[in-house]
Formats: structure tokens, sequence, C-alpha cells
């Protein structure tokens, strides 16, 4: 069931209280879930059930997105930033270097944690941070464009089109390569979370300078990409490799840049699989 929890974290002002939104389900060793901008705890949803079986399933909103608020004043939605937030969390959960997986932004907090060495293992999807410069802006200016429509369409507009595959393909084909699976009532939540994201802006513009360079040795680490991934394209999994040379690289066929939705069944056991 969906909670919060609150906690201080430090500023240049001295420590500020925050609280962030989340879902806890299953038993099992704790697995956290970090999910892409623009994008809410929910994202995840088609593969609870199956995670929940084996683990501790912690999926939250991070700060600025979802049911939670964004960052306190003074700090910046950064690598950083979120590094300590994300570990202060953990232990005000009483999450002990749980597993981590994250999509997308999410994929590249978790490697950061995983850096960091708050982690057991990462398993990140289509992770941010592998893409040429140019590739880069590419995605900025899709998740901008995405954004924009998001916040000009009436929610109005955005509940007639949801029903039908065609509306639920419109709305949603950049990030699911299966789009018409995903639930209506599912899109109109994700389209009202993207248009209402506070920390949106501030986290598209940390990211500009973002490129990942490094290892992450000593822990276990997936690096997963759908082959139909439309915003960060599969070669950027290569480039992943390249970088942590010791990373499982799996190929998500037929899968999007959000796979959870395109096929839950092999993306759960990918999640399973790399948090052993």
């Amino acid at each position: 069931m969906p909670a919060t929890v609150s906690f201080k974290v430090p500023t240049p002002s001295g420590p500020r209280p925050m609280t962030v939104s989340y879902a806890r389900e299953g038993d099992g060793e704790p697995l956290l879930l970090l999910h892409g901008i623009g994008h809410h705890r929910q994202a995840w949803d088609p593969v609870i059930p199956v995670l929940a079986k084996e683990r501790d399933v912690v999926a939250v909103d991070l700060p600025g997105f979802g049911e939670s608020p964004a960052l306190p004043g003074g700090l910046a939605h950064d690598l950083p930033a979120m590094t300590a937030v994300l570990t202060a969390l953990c232990a005000a959960l009483g999450l002990e270097r749980p597993h981590v997986a994250g999509n997308s932004l999410g994929g590249l907090l978790a490697l950061e944690l995983g850096r960091a060495g708050v982690v057991r293992s990462v398993t990140a999807l289509s992770p941010a941070g592998f893409w040429s410069e140019a590739e880069r802006r590419y995605a900025f200016g899709v998740l901008s464009a995405m954004r924009g429509i998001a916040r000009r369409t009436p929610p109005s507009v955005v509940e007639r089109l949801a029903p039908s595959a065609a509306g639920r393909t419109l709305l949603t084909s950049t990030i699911y390569a299966r789009p018409a699976r995903r639930p209506a009532a599912a899109v109109v939540a994700e389209t009202r979370a993207l248009a209402q994201a506070p920390g949106f802006t501030e986290t598209l513009r940390s990211g500009r300078a973002v490129r990942w360079t490094e290892d992450v040795p000593g822990l276990p680490v997936t690096v997963a990409w759908g082959s139909r991934d439309r915003l960060l394209v599969p070669r950027q999994g290569v480039r992943a490799k390249a970088v942590i040379p010791r990373a499982r690289l799996v190929r998500l066929p037929g899968c999007g840049h959000v796979p959870m939705n395109d096929d839950p069944a092999l993306v759960a056991r990918v999640l399973l699989d790399g948090s052993r």
C-alpha cells in the first residue's frame, strides 16, 4: 500500500526535512525500485507481483515526481543530492544495503548508489548517462516535447484518448514499444504525473553535464536495454558494457524505453537474476 516516510537531509543551510512517497510489498531480500524522469513509482506495477514473491520490494516516487514533493530549497536535483536523499531514505526505511533496480534516470541513480557502496547489486534498465552529446540533445528534446504536450493537453482529452489502443499509442509510444498493453487508467495517471512533476525541469537541467565514465567495482551489475528503445538507443548499452566491463549486458527483445510494461515476465526475471 502507498505510504510516506519523512527524514532529514543535509543542505547548505543545515538539515532539512523531506518526505518521500513509496509502496512496499513482498518478502525476502530488499529491492529498491527507481523510476525515470517524469514518471512515478507505478511504472513498476507490471512486475511487482512477480518480484514480491521473492523480494521485499520498495518502489519510490523520486523527489519532485509522483506524490513526492521536490527537494528542499538549497538542493539541486543532481546526482550528489539525489544520492544523499536515497541513502537517507534507505536508512529511514531500515533497508541495509538493498538491491537496487532503476530505469532511465533511475538506472543512473542506481549505478551511482552502487558506486557509493550503498547497495549490494545494481540492475539498470536503459540507464541515462551513456549517450553521445548528439544523443543526449535528442533525448532531452523528446522529453521536453513530451512534457509540453502533457501540460497543454486538457485532462478531459487524455481521458477520452486513453481507452482506445490508438489513443494509448498516441500518448505513450515514445516510451513503450507495445503501448496498447498499458491500461487506460495507467496512461491517464502517468500523463498527469509528467505534466505536474515539480522536479522535471531542474532534473533535466542537471542532466546536461552527466556522462557516466566510471566502473562500478565490487558488486554485481546488470545493464539491460530494450531493442526498440526510441529514447536512449540500444547502442548505448554497448558503451555501458565498455565502461563497466564486468557488467552483465542483457538485450530485451521487442521492448521500449520503459520495458516493464512491454514484457513484464522477462523484465521481472532480469531483476530477480540481477539481485541474487
